[in-house]
């Protein structure tokens, strides 16, 4: 997947942070950066290809997601 001109310079504004669970050397390690202009979007990445496809929940959909994921764990 080839990043849009409009995902490009979306992606220079977004702040990227890690989970606090994650380790520097781990191999499964995301990346969450929320954006606020875009109707609060939350964008997930591959932390070792930050250059690499990204996806883009609404934010009731990554909400829903997490709490799934905690109910899970």
């Amino acid at each position: 997947m080839t990043p849009t001109a409009a995902s490009a310079e979306a992606d220079s504004s977004l702040k990227w942070f890690k989970s606090s669970y994650s380790s520097n050397d781990g191999p499964e390690c995301v990346e969450v950066a929320i954006a606020h202009a875009t109707a609060a979007r939350v964008h997930v990445r591959d932390s070792k290809d930050k250059h690499g496809a990204q996806l883009a929940f609404a934010g009731p959909a990554w909400a829903e997601f997490v709490g799934h994921a905690r109910r899970s764990a």
